[in-house]
């Protein structure tokens, strides 16, 4: 089976793998602030450090089940999706990662101290240490990136989703002649009425 045929199963597989990453790190602690107070560290989940983690990762998901039944024309546009996805999601992560971490726990802080105001939130911070978390977030927003990209190259190549579930009447049309019984009950489940 060459690369082009098993397009599907492989973006699919990626999208799945990425979706997945990203709803399961949204629940796992991403950032640990260690306190200048002395008191205990503050556990920071992906979903509170990163807001539309969650989301977004449900987003991917339902792409990857849109995607496995969607015609030429939607399986572009859901590639393009699944791209624009995983450059804003790879984006913040980094940010998050790279910059200035105090943005990304001051909620999670004021939830825990009832301080409020960077310069308050800046004062109980000690440090912010990152788990291994975003970095697997990082490692899933690529593999979607590398996924949506091989869909943009192979989805030519797919079989038309869906045409398992048609009938040979309903592929060319309606049969003409007499009609029995079943035919009628066919006409009707279909939405036609078998009298015209």
């Amino acid at each position: 089976m060459t690369l082009a045929r098993r397009g599907r199963s492989i973006t699919l597989l990626g999208y799945l793998l990425a979706g997945a990453v990203g709803i399961i790190s949204s629940t796992q602690t991403w950032l640990t602030v260690q306190r200048a107070d002395e008191g205990s560290d503050i556990l920071v989940p992906g979903a509170s450090a990163l807001v539309l983690l969650a989301p977004l990762s449900l987003a991917v998901l339902a792409l990857a089940a849109a995607m496995s039944i969607a015609g030429r024309v939607l399986r572009v546009v859901f590639a393009v999706l699944g791209t624009a996805a995983a450059l804003f999601l790879g984006w913040t992560t980094l940010q998050l990662l790279l910059g200035d971490t105090l943005v990304a726990v001051a909620p999670t802080v004021t939830e825990a101290t009832g301080l409020a105001g960077r310069d308050a939130v800046a004062s109980v911070v000690a440090s912010v240490v990152p788990s291994v978390w975003p970095v697997l977030a990082l490692i899933g927003w690529f593999v979607l990136l590398l996924a949506s990209v091989f869909a943009l190259i192979t989805a030519r190549g797919w079989k038309a989703g869906g045409r398992r579930y048609r009938t040979v009447e309903d592929a060319a049309g309606h049969a003409d002649g007499p009609v029995d019984a079943i035919d009628s009950w066919d006409d009707l489940s279909r939405g036609t009425d078998p009298t015209r």
